[in-house]
């Protein structure tokens, strides 16, 4: 199934603010826009660096740009296609620190 990514916006904006991050996030924007997920192990096949979080939170990180940034994303299988939403973009030392809060699972920066 293809995939509908919430708030967009978002992660170009992330990329405005930090020029820096522009290719990375360009880049998983375009893999993205050409993937098709039918269960969540296709996450995974398409970006080797993502991990799955448990908790059944239907939650994914992915690593971005070499590792330096993560976007957390909750993925919704539907009928006919995935609705992703982003829930968090940062830099991997400001991850570590979103979970050493213990708010991976539960962190919701789109919705603001």
């Amino acid at each position: 199934m293809r995939i509908h990514l919430i708030k967009r916006k978002t992660a170009e904006e992330y990329a405005k603010r930090n020029p820096v991050s522009r290719r990375a996030i360009d880049i998983w924007l375009t893999l993205l826009k050409y993937a098709e997920w039918e269960k969540p192990s296709d996450i995974m096949a398409t970006y080797r660096t993502a991990d799955i979080l448990g908790n059944g939170s239907n939650r994914v990180v992915f690593n971005v740009g070499g590792n330096k940034f993560r976007i957390i994303g909750k993925y919704i299988f539907g009928r006919e296609k995935v609705h992703l939403f982003i829930c968090w973009i940062g830099t991997h030392s400001e991850y570590d620190l979103v979970c050493k809060r213990d708010e991976q699972y539960t962190i919701n920066w789109y919705s603001k």
